[in-house]
């Protein structure tokens, strides 16, 4: 069977039987187009080691409108997408390489961009809330924080999804789980604050005022994109005078840190940030490290030597 003809059932799977989104579904197809792009409409059979080798060298080389070559965790992301695809070939009982046997590349540690105390109220204080676009800003900060969303995540919720006054409510988030979301007493009064000026009948909790249709009273307004917040989340940060990179990530590290720093147990952090996997949540090592001199203090016999 041709590669590609394979590929196009391999999607129809991923969104039927999987259930999985159309934006990881785009991802995907976009990934093993690439090795269509290397080496033409092969047979899946003429997929080896030796041709994935190649493969990975010509994406090593590749570059991007935006950079001189790809990064080492979205080369990993194409190899990802094949292995999928080799073990849907495997159940389809279609002949094709072990997806075992691709080995990924090994990646530098996140760093993760978290902001203190200081520089969360910096933050916070940016938006105009004289003004409805501010009071929509400030919800959005203020709400990003307090409940530890995706980006994705906070620009799908509709009005009638959220519980202002339990402070809790669910979203679909990576790999179509379901998760609870649970929200602070001041991140609700702003989120409430902000619904109470609207005077649209729109369902998007959070929608745009500008571009080229007016805003009117008949509902045709338009949801904020994922893009659209994390230029406002970057602008405030500079006009609050942060000199590091900030964006929507960054608030759900900020939330992440609280929690630890607080004495969240890791695995209670992992099922409230929505992670499949406990290695995930471990990249904030980082706020239990400076712990550890304080317990070595504490538990360790020290020799008095006077």
């Amino acid at each position: 069977m041709l590669f590609a003809k394979a590929k196009t059932d391999f999607l129809e799977y991923m969104e039927i039987e999987q259930n999985r989104s159309q934006k990881t579904i785009q991802n995907y197809d976009h990934y093993l187009t690439r090795l269509v792009d290397f080496a033409g409409d092969i047979s899946i059979k003429d997929i080896d080691a030796e041709l994935i080798r190649k493969w990975r060298l010509w994406l090593n080389r590749l570059g991007t409108n935006t950079s001189d070559e790809l990064s080492k965790t979205t080369q990993n992301y194409h190899l990802i997408a094949l292995r999928s695809f080799l073990k849907y070939c495997a159940r389809r009982d279609i002949p094709a390489l072990v997806p075992e046997k691709i080995e990924l590349a090994r990646t530098r540690r996140r760093q993760v961009t978290f902001l203190n105390e200081d520089e969360l109220e910096r933050l916070f204080a940016q938006p105009d809330i004289t003004t409805l676009i501010g009071l929509r800003d400030r919800a959005i900060l203020e709400l990003l924080f307090s409940s530890g969303m995706r980006v994705s995540e906070l620009v799908g919720l509709n009005k009638d999804q959220i519980n202002l006054k339990r402070r809790e409510f669910m979203v679909r988030g990576k790999g179509q789980k379901d998760r609870p979301i649970f929200i602070s007493q001041e991140a609700s009064q702003w989120v409430e604050q902000y619904l109470n000026k609207r005077s649209d009948t729109a369902k998007p909790l959070f929608i745009r005022y500008g571009g080229s249709k007016q805003v009117d009273l008949s509902g045709n307004f338009h949801r904020l994109t994922a893009r659209s917040i994390q230029r406002l989340v970057a602008r405030y940060a500079l006009l609050a005078g942060i000199t590091k990179h900030v964006s929507p990530h960054s608030l759900r590290h900020s939330y992440a840190t609280d929690l630890l720093m607080n004495g969240a147990d890791v695995r209670a952090v992992q099922a409230l940030l929505g992670h499949s996997n406990i290695a995930t949540t471990q990249i904030y090592t980082h706020v239990t490290d400076p712990h550890l001199k304080a317990i070595y203090e504490k538990f360790h016999h020290q020799t008095d030597n006077t």
